[in-house]
């Protein structure tokens, strides 16, 4: 990738090397139908919520420290820098968006974390990997997932990195097009779960932003060099619900699909990349994914 024309985002909030923002707190409560589908658009496992990590009452951390570039360095600073760069690009690239729209784009914080940190959504944890919560309108990420992405799931790349924080940002632009009712009523017509169900059409649909953000992103800051778009969707093909399960349990189980088969994850990345427009990305409203 070409980082050289892309700024840092100011909306970075490091909480990188623990005691931040207090204990996490653990909350109870089942969710409906609806609930669920809104954990979802939270970025939040439904079934962490329903098993007791939940609590979207819960006041979120908040901190004045802010993105500090200077201080002890670490290892994964240049990652820290190469996020902030992404972010940025993505505020540019929504903002202009929304201003079409005659819409104001609120940019979300990027909160870098080791290990576990408190959210608005509930205990957020690296293991259940990058995700975004509504509540407080932040994408956590650790750091080391990149590692991850890169030697356990064999997507290695800037771009491939680039894509997950894209991916997360997509849930906040869901967010803020108010598109969780149509994940309700994608619920009633679809199930919650499954190769088809509104989990997967949520998930789907912020691939397919990540893909415009990327399309955007190289008209204007001409981000995209050769290989790059190869590594965003080796990544997007390792993250699909069928690879993850093959590897895991040696089977694959349609029926309880969340994010979405690698093909159909790869495709919806795609068709984002190549229009590059917003209505492309109506997950919702096809029959077939």
């Amino acid at each position: 990738m070409r980082l050289d024309d892309l700024r840092e985002s100011e909306n970075v909030e490091d909480r990188r090397g623990g005691g931040f923002g207090g204990p996490i707190m653990l909350g109870g409560g089942g969710l409906g139908v609806v609930g669920v589908i809104i954990a979802l658009l939270l970025g939040v496992n439904p079934a962490e919520i329903l098993g007791g990590q939940g609590g979207a009452d819960q006041a979120p951390a908040t901190s004045t420290a802010g993105f500090q570039p200077g201080g002890t360095a670490r290892p994964d600073d240049p990652l820290l820098h190469f996020s902030a760069k992404i972010v940025g690009s993505t505020e540019d690239v929504w903002g202009q968006e929304f201003a079409r729209r005659g819409l104001r784009y609120q940019a979300p914080i990027f909160v870098p974390y080791d290990g576990a940190t408190q959210t608005a959504c509930g205990a957020g944890q690296s293991a259940m990997g990058p995700f975004y919560c509504a509540a407080d309108h932040r994408v956590y990420v650790d750091l080391s997932f990149y590692r991850e992405l890169r030697d356990r799931f064999g997507a290695p790349g800037d771009f491939a990195e680039a894509y997950v924080i894209a991916h997360e940002v997509g849930h906040h632009v869901q967010n803020l097009l108010g598109q969780t009712e149509q994940a309700a009523q994608a619920a009633q017509v679809y199930g919650q779960r499954g190769a088809n169900g509104a989990s997967v059409r949520v998930e789907l649909q912020a691939d397919c932003y990540a893909g415009v953000w990327a399309n955007r992103a190289n008209a204007t800051q001409h981000i995209l060099e050769e290989g790059d778009v190869d590594q965003g969707l080796a990544a997007a093909s390792a993250v699909g619900d069928d690879t993850l399960q093959k590897a895991a349990r040696g089977r694959v189980a349609p029926d309880s699909f969340t994010h979405g088969s690698s093909a159909q994850r790869v495709r919806w990345f795609k068709r984002g990349l190549q229009q590059g427009r917003l209505e492309a990305c109506d997950t919702f409203e096809t029959e077939s994914l």
